[in-house]
């Protein structure tokens, strides 16, 4: 079965940034994920938008940048124009007054619409983005730092939403990724229910001794 990993860049040696995209890339990643944090919506800062910028200049795969900050429609603006057309950009609805319109900011520039739901999150408070949204990306911890326990519960989460897009009635076309504490047996397990894409960070790809490329291939090797 296809599916889609992306690395977590938050978790990288920025000591040599330029060697971890290559190898990466080497190795047969899907695209990168870059974690935006204002200390604020959560309780870390991460990357900022001079990392953003270099990792896009030193790729040419897709980015998939997920914006944990408050109020992301007063920064859009700087985020999307340092982006490429087909890039995704996540923003949390409980961040902004009026996420539908910072969505629809992201739309217009040509980039993938996506919203993060938190583990507290209910799939009813967001309903009607849905509708909106290209990519949902479901937290299975709680979003602000690597190395986080998995909660359990978050898969139930995973079962109402794919119920909803597979009810043709709802008309909702979005594609579910995962984030957080995601080893082998998340994928294993969550590949057939209809989960797209993965990312990866420091549960299975980042501090490892193994290089990326043969991480990355067990990976897709799974038996699923």
């Amino acid at each position: 079965m296809q599916f889609d990993l992306m690395a977590s860049m938050m978790c990288a040696n920025f000591g040599n940034l330029e060697r971890e995209v290559r190898e990466l890339e080497e190795g047969g990643i899907d695209s990168f994920h870059i974690d935006i944090m204002d200390g604020r919506y959560v309780p870390n800062y991460a990357m900022g938008l001079r990392d953003l910028k270099y990792i896009a200049s030193a790729t040419e795969l897709p980015l998939d940048v997920h914006l944990m900050i408050e109020h992301p429609s007063t920064h859009i603006d700087l985020f999307l124009e340092n982006l490429r057309k087909g890039d995704t950009v996540y923003i949390h609805p409980e961040a902004e007054y009026h996420p539908s319109t910072t969505l629809q900011k992201i739309i217009d520039a040509g980039m993938i619409p996506g919203i993060a739901i938190n583990p507290g999150t209910s799939v009813e408070t967001v309903f009607e983005m849905l509708r909106i949204v290209k990519r949902v990306l479901v937290m299975s911890v709680n979003p602000g730092n690597a190395g986080q326990m998995y909660l359990p519960y978050v898969g139930k989460k995973i079962t109402k939403l794919i119920s909803l897009k597979d009810d043709e009635n709802e008309h909702m076309k979005f594609d579910l990724y995962w984030d957080g504490a995601c080893g082998m047996e998340r994928i294993k397990e969550f590949v057939p229910q209809g989960v797209k894409g993965f990312v990866l960070g420091t549960t299975v790809l980042f501090g490892k001794k193994e290089s990326y490329k043969d991480i990355i291939q067990n990976i897709r090797n799974l038996d699923i």
